[in-house]
């Protein structure tokens, strides 16, 4: 994975955030490039988000196995920015 794949995933999630991590086109934006990358694990827990947003468990469940994951605790808000946190030290 090149590392600089990282920041269109950061910028898409921060467009979601910042719209109250509603299902439309940032959601959409943010699931088109997880699926692109599918496989590598940062990718496979942004879609266990992407999923958990979209209230399908099951589904979210599923990825963040495969990124080696758990869903949180809290709410998504919380998710994110740790997730972001993780994923910054990446870049």
């Amino acid at each position: 994975m090149d590392k600089t794949d990282l920041a269109p995933l950061i910028e898409a999630f921060e467009r979601l955030a910042a719209g109250g991590f509603h299902i439309g086109a940032d959601w959409q934006a943010v699931h088109e490039i997880c699926q692109a990358h599918e496989g590598e694990k940062p990718f496979d827990w942004g879609h266990g988000l992407c999923h958990r947003i979209e209230g399908d468990d099951w589904n979210a469940d599923y990825w963040y196995r495969r990124a080696g994951k758990k869903r949180a605790a809290g709410t998504v808000a919380e998710e994110w920015s740790a997730m972001k946190a993780e994923l910054s030290t990446q870049l």
